[in-house]
């Protein structure tokens, strides 16, 4: 049996590339993108028996998803979106899948004391890097 990756953790952003590109390919509007710009969002991972919170603690809004690795689930999305997500593990990493209008994957790679969050929807492609607290 493959040994799961221990995903849980604080982590907090460190550097962000193209991710307003990204928000801006969602649709998500300006002054959405400049408030999320301007935040540093804290990502808190916790698993209790199959089921994982993921809550994203980002100032100006804050969001929080429970999911079992590998059931669908219906997410709002923080652009107020419901969309269709799956989430299953790949070795260190947790891979994201949002069916909606446009569909997004987020992969969630974990080293050591950091998760790299590397999300593309259509041609976009951000990276963000959070250090583990």
């Amino acid at each position: 049996e493959q040994k799961i990756t221990d995903f849980t953790g604080t982590f907090k952003l460190n550097t962000s590339n193209n991710f307003d590109e990204f928000l801006e390919e969602l649709g998500v509007n300006v002054v959405l993108i400049n408030m999320a710009k301007m935040s540093t969002p804290v990502v808190n991972i916790t698993k209790d028996g199959d089921i994982y919170t993921l809550k994203t603690i980002a100032g100006f809004k804050n969001s929080e998803i429970k999911f079992e690795l590998g059931k669908e689930f219906e997410e709002a999305r923080m652009d107020g979106n419901t969309v269709k997500t799956v989430v299953v593990a790949d070795g260190n990493k947790l891979i994201q899948t949002q069916h909606g209008k446009k569909e997004v994957k987020i992969v969630r790679e974990f080293n050591g004391n950091e998760m790299k969050v590397t999300a593309s929807v259509g041609k976009v492609v951000s990276v963000r890097t959070y250090a583990k607290q």
